[in-house]
């Protein structure tokens, strides 16, 4: 049995184990979280390199992308990528520009959502960039809520023009930022602030990742579409009861459980038999249909 372990500075209430069989391989896939303690990630890497088959990096990304290709490397993660010395460790970008790009067209083709002129909220647009060209190139009415969700500022950009811009005078100085001035981690992942409610209630659509979602969440999204990943059944049941319509993960359910894009990246990675940084694009996306990796759909309400 091959072991995935996504080692998470996530909390660890979120933590999540479960077998699955793919492709015919049996898999022990595993989600560790350190309630935001970096040094403890580091420690566990440590401890499991060689004894498992591929890491995931969860609860925080190596890489964003700005225009152009560009790509900003945080720094908190580099400790993490580099304590696992003989094991293989991904944070998920490998997908980000095909499975969850294609999680777009899939709401048009097999939800039938007519997507021009929907107004739509991606919490952060560089950590799912080909999810923000997609939507772009779709017609959709967009606010990236980078600034909102990452800085806590009220700042709404609405095109991806205005977003490399501010990528390319910004992101030197806040990769080099600690990671929780950044994005929730530990237990602060479990609390919900009742701020910025207006940008959901004027979207049709609320995109990426799911911990940001969760940050802000209102009461009441009657009708609403969620696009994310890493949901629990516990998460389901809080958007159902705050009357989301549809909740699309771009990653497939185990058990009750969608994994994160870094778990997910990890398990093509083991099938293949290659090393992530020679796997290509167009690989993941050939791959990705090899192994029969599919979208969650549920209909809350």
């Amino acid at each position: 049995m091959k072991r995935i372990v996504s080692v998470s500075i996530g909390a660890s209430s979120r933590n999540h184990s479960v077998t699955a069989n793919i492709c015919g391989q049996d898999f022990l896939i595993e989600r560790i979280g350190t309630d935001g303690d970096l040094k403890k990630a580091v420690q566990l890497i440590e401890e499991l390199d060689g004894k498992v088959d591929v890491f995931g990096m969860g609860g925080i990304d190596l890489y964003l992308y700005g225009g152009n290709g560009r790509r900003y490397v945080i720094r908190a993660a580099l400790p993490l990528a580099r304590a696992a010395k003989m094991t293989p460790i991904v944070d998920g970008s490998g997908l980000k520009n095909t499975l969850e790009r294609d999680v777009v067209n899939f709401l048009h083709r097999d939800c039938g959502l007519d997507l021009k002129g929907k107004k739509v909220l991606l919490v952060s647009a560089m950590d799912r960039f080909g999810m923000a060209e997609e939507f772009t190139s779709m017609g959709c009415d967009m606010i990236f809520g980078d600034v909102i969700f990452a800085l806590g500022l009220p700042i709404p950009i609405r095109s991806l023009k205005n977003l490399h811009r501010l990528a390319s005078a910004l992101m030197p100085i806040i990769c080099r930022l600690p990671f929780h001035w950044l994005y929730p981690t530990g237990r602060e992942q479990d609390k919900i602030l009742p701020k910025y409610s207006r940008y959901y209630q004027a979207a049709d659509v609320i995109a990426g990742d799911f911990i940001y979602i969760k940050r802000y969440l209102p009461d009441h999204l009657e009708g609403k579409v969620i696009v994310t990943n890493t949901i629990t059944e516990s998460d389901v049941q809080m958007l159902k009861q705050r009357g989301v319509k549809l909740l699309v993960t771009s990653t497939p359910e185990f058990n009750g459980r969608s994994f994160g894009t870094n778990v997910i990246e990890a398990l093509i990675v083991s099938l293949s038999g290659k090393r992530p940084e020679d796997i290509t694009a167009d690989m993941y996306a050939r791959l990705i249909r090899e192994f029969g990796i599919t979208h969650g759909v549920e209909y809350l309400n």
